[in-house]
């Protein structure tokens, strides 16, 4: 298990994680090769910059898992809108062959699954997210 990370602020010491989950616009089945490896690029520069933390991310063919740590002062929905609309943007004008799949103007559906993700349920968690592209038969991890 991989040691715990805990950020310090002012006055607090705080480890807020969340499993954060969310796919294409009507499920298509378009994050493969290229656009996965774009996509991982562009998850953790958003990270970089805004001082978030990805412990895991899978990114399936036709979704995302991410094990992701905030502090407490980012306001979850904003956290995923910077994510989802930023990386959205990007490859929706690096990858203009997908608007044969994905009309309008976005790469994601709307809506999101996230859930806290405690010291205790962290460990099956990682192992969950690592292990999500084998659910899938005869799914490669799409690179």
């Amino acid at each position: 298990m991989q040691k715990p990370i805990f950020w310090r602020g002012g006055h607090t010491i705080h480890r807020c994680l969340y499993h954060l989950v969310f796919v294409p616009k009507y499920r298509r089945k378009v994050l493969r090769r290229e656009l996965v490896r774009r996509l991982t690029h562009l998850f953790y520069e958003c990270c970089k910059v805004n001082r978030w933390y990805i412990h895991e991310l899978s990114i399936q063919t036709d979704h995302v898992h991410m094990l992701i740590q905030l502090p407490p002062r980012t306001y979850t929905p904003k956290a995923i809108q910077y994510l989802k609309g930023g990386t959205s943007r990007v490859i929706r004008k690096e990858f203009p062959e997908l608007e044969e799949f994905l009309w309008g103007d976005s790469l994601w559906a709307d809506g999101y699954f996230i859930e806290t993700v405690g010291r205790a349920a962290e460990t099956a968690m990682r192992k969950y997210i690592r292990e999500q592209w084998k659910q899938e038969p005869g799914a490669s991890r799409g690179l």
